[in-house]
């Protein structure tokens, strides 16, 4: 069952999925590699803007994350300011306002070919940036989280992802995780707000 939900979709496919994401007001990005993503992303981002990011084994696998933490990139990392905060309340109120950024950056679970976009996390506060907060929305996903419909794009996190984020979540935090908070983007209102860079291979779950 695994292999169904990791398939990278044929070219007639890829075109029209692509074709209904651009309809519905969502930029997209075709990147041929990881490391032609990187390149993109830090294009879109200019000197000086400040940037936010959800927890994200795409973005740690195309290098976003370790390209984030070293500090050459001339943006405010808003993440990293969380990160220093040791008081629980206040650090919840920098995670918050992390939402607000200028570059929220994540990525998503599942991409149905009608061109609606899926996430969910525990808590929410992976994807609580995406439906109005940001002021921009830069989201990295590799082409095998394309599927049917929304309703397989469902069944893709419920049946797969579920299943290797709770692996996941017990190797680093010592317990599982849970279905907590969805996010579909049907519709961008916004001009050039959301971007999609999608990735010619398999990334994340």
């Amino acid at each position: 069952m695994a292999k169904k939900w990791d398939e990278i979709p044929g070219e007639k496919e890829l075109e029209e999925t692509l074709s209904n994401i651009k309809s519905r007001g969502i930029n997209v990005v075709v990147a041929e590699n990881r490391e032609h993503a990187l390149e993109e992303l830090k294009a879109m981002i200019p000197g000086g803007a400040s940037v936010a990011n959800g927890s994200s084994t795409t973005l740690a696998e195309i290098g976003f994350v370790d390209y984030l933490r070293e500090g050459k990139h001339g943006w405010k990392n808003l993440h990293e300011e969380a990160l220093k905060e040791k008081d629980p309340a206040k650090q919840s109120d920098l995670r918050r306002k992390m939402d607000t950024a200028d570059y929220f950056l994540g990525s998503v679970n599942a991409i149905s070919k009608n061109g609606e976009l899926v996430a969910c996390d525990q808590s929410g506060s992976r994807v609580s940036a995406y439906p109005f907060a940001a002021k921009n929305l830069i989201l990295v996903a590799g082409f095998q989280k394309i599927t049917n419909n929304l309703d397989d794009a469902m069944k893709r996190i419920r049946k797969h992802v579920f299943l290797l984020e709770n692996e996941r979540a017990k190797k680093a935090y010592g317990m599982g995780t849970a279905l907590g908070k969805w996010v579909i983007l049907e519709h961008e209102k916004i001009p050039n707000r959301t971007t999609l860079i999608l990735v010619k291979e398999k990334l994340g779950f």
